[in-house]
C-alpha cells in the first residue's frame, strides 16, 4: 500500500485543530493498562447503574422501541421527562416539543450550541481549567476562546469576578459556565451565578451552562441552575446529561433546555453531527429521571463518602487536597511532595505508585497557572479507592 500523497504541502488536519492531538484520556488510559496501574484518570464509575434503569434499556430493545431512528429532537417520553425534571427540580418550566432536545451526550450538545451560535472571530469566555472539548468545539466554530482562571483561595478554586467583567469586550458573544465545575469540583454559590447572570443581561451575551454534575454537590454546596436567574431563560442554553447521575456512561444521552429559538439554533447543527443516537436507552434514561428523591440522595451520599475516603488517602500521602464540593474529581497541588510539573508527575506515577491520574494542565490556555495541580477521579469502588490510596501513601516525604 502507497502512502496517500498531496500536490501540496498544506497539512492533512484542518488547521483549527492543529493544536488538538490525541486526548490526555487516551494517553493516560493506555498508561494504566500498560502499567498494570489503577487508573483514576479518566471519569467513569466502574460499576453500572441502577438494575431498574439498565432493565429499562433491555425491554426498550425487546419491545423495538428505538431500534430505528428515534425522532431527530429526541423520543417525546424522555423530552417529557427531562421537561418534567427541570420543573420538579427548579421550577423551570420547558415545553418538551420545543423547547427540549436529546444530543449524544453532553459532548455532542456543547459542540452543537457552540457550532450553531458562533460566527468565526466570535469570543467565547470560558472558565479555566476547562473541560477539553470545549477548546475544540470553539476552534471548530471558528471562535476565539478567552479564559477567566479559577484561582486556588482557601481551599478551594474561587472565580474572581472583576476579570470576568474585564474579559468581556465587543466582540463577546458568548460565555461558556460549568458548574459543578471540572476539574476543580467548585460550585458556583447563587451570589456569582446572579453576578453572572447581571452581566450577561447588561452586556446581552448568549451563556451555555454545562450542569451535567448537577446531582454531585456535596455538604452545604446548592446547585442552582443559571436559567433560573431574571433575564436568563431566554438566553441560556443549559445542558444535562444521563451519564453521571446515573452511572450509565457508555449510553450517551444528554439533553439541552433552552427557549425554542435557542433549541431551533442549536438543532440545525445537531442534526448534521450524529443526526440521531442512543435510541433504546432514551427510553431507559426517561424512566430513570422519574426515580424517587430517595435515589438521588443516596447516589450523592454514597458518592460523598468515596470523596472522603480518597480526599483523607491524599491528604496523607502529602499531597495539598482541594476538597470538591461538587462532580466527581479531587484536585490536588503535588508541590508539598517537592514536584512541580504535573505532567511529569503523572506520566512517572504508574511506575511509582501503580496509580493513573490526569495533569490538569491540558485544560488549560494559561499552562503555568495549571502546572502543579494533579486530578484524581473518585467514582469507583471503595475497594480499588483503598488500594489505590495504600498505593499513594508511598509517596509520603
Amino acid at each position: 500500500m502507497t502512502a496517500m500523497t498531496t500536490s501540496s504541502a498544506r497539512p492533512l488536519l484542518n488547521r483549527r485543530l492543529a493544536e488538538f492531538g490525541t486526548t490526555i484520556f487516551a494517553e493516560m488510559s493506555a498508561l494504566a493498562v500498560s502499567t498494570g496501574s489503577i487508573n483514576l484518570g479518566q471519569g467513569f464509575p466502574d460499576t453500572d447503574g441502577p438494575e431498574e434503569v439498565r432493565e429499562a434499556a433491555v425491554r426498550a430493545l425487546r419491545d423495538g422501541r428505538g431500534n430505528q431512528y428515534p425522532p431527530g429532537p429526541g423520543v417525546p417520553e424522555l423530552r417529557e421527562a427531562v421537561a418534567a425534571h427541570q420543573l420538579r427540580r427548579y421550577g423551570l418550566s420547558y415545553d418538551p416539543g420545543t423547547e427540549v432536545l436529546v444530543t449524544a451526550g453532553a459532548t455532542e450538545a456543547i459542540a452543537a450550541a457552540l457550532l450553531a451560535l458562533l460566527e468565526p472571530g466570535d469570543e467565547v469566555i470560558a472558565l479555566e481549567p476547562y473541560y477539553d472539548s470545549y477548546a475544540a468545539s470553539i476552534a471548530m466554530a471558528g471562535g476565539r476562546r478567552v479564559p477567566v482562571t479559577l484561582r486556588p483561595h482557601e481551599g478551594a478554586f474561587r472565580l474572581d469576578l472583576d476579570e470576568l467583567r474585564d474579559a468581556v469586550t465587543d466582540r463577546t458573544r458568548l460565555l461558556l459556565i460549568n458548574t459543578p465545575h471540572n476539574p476543580t469540583g467548585t460550585v458556583l454559590s447563587r451570589e456569582e451565578l446572579a453576578a453572572v447572570a447581571a452581566l450577561a443581561v447588561e452586556r446581552d451575551l448568549l451563556v451555555v451552562t454545562d450542569e451535567v454534575y448537577e446531582h454531585l454537590v456535596f455538604d452545604d454546596a446548592e446547585h442552582v441552575p443559571l436559567a433560573t436567574f431574571p433575564g436568563m431563560r431566554e438566553r441560556t442554553v443549559t445542558i444535562g446529561s444521563a451519564g453521571k447521575t446515573f452511572s450509565f456512561t457508555g449510553w450517551k444521552v444528554g439533553w439541552v433546555t433552552a427557549a425554542a429559538p435557542l433549541v431551533t439554533a442549536v438543532r440545525s447543527a445537531k442534526q448534521f453531527l450524529t443526526y440521531v443516537a442512543s435510541g433504546p436507552f432514551q427510553y431507559a434514561v426517561a424512566e430513570a429521571l422519574a426515580l424517587p428523591d430517595s435515589y438521588f440522595e443516596e447516589f450523592r451520599a454514597d458518592m460523598r463518602a468515596r470523596r472522603d475516603l480518597l480526599a483523607a488517602g491524599l491528604g496523607r500521602a502529602g499531597f495539598e487536597v482541594f476538597r470538591p464540593a461538587g462532580t466527581y474529581f479531587v484536585t490536588t497541588d503535588i508541590r508539598p511532595l517537592g514536584e512541580r510539573d504535573g505532567f511529569a508527575f503523572c506520566r512517572a506515577l504508574p511506575e511509582r505508585a501503580g496509580v493513573v491520574a490526569i495533569p490538569n494542565a491540558v485544560f488549560y490556555d494559561h499552562r503555568e497557572a495549571g502546572a502543579p495541580f494533579v486530578r484524581f477521579a473518585f467514582c469507583k469502588r471503595k475497594s480499588v479507592l483503598d488500594e489505590a490510596v495504600a498505593r499513594l501513601e508511598r509517596l509520603a516525604p
